[in-house]
């Protein structure tokens, strides 16, 4: 069972990044439970910290 709730958290880390390094909105969190919500922005904060740095070109 922790197996399954890591894994469902580390995909939300993962897709929060993703959005965060393309550029979209924290507002387009497709979840709604707290704890994978966070999870969700956990990653798009780090892309948005790496976009400016320079780490990804801003389009």
């Amino acid at each position: 069972m922790k197996r399954q709730k890591r894994d469902r958290l580390e995909r939300a880390h993962s897709q929060g990044y993703k959005a965060g390094a393309s550029g979209r909105s924290k507002e387009m969190c497709p979840y709604h439970s707290s704890e994978t919500k966070s999870e969700w922005l956990g990653g798009w904060r780090e892309a948005i910290d790496a976009r400016a740095t320079g780490y990804y070109n801003k389009l």
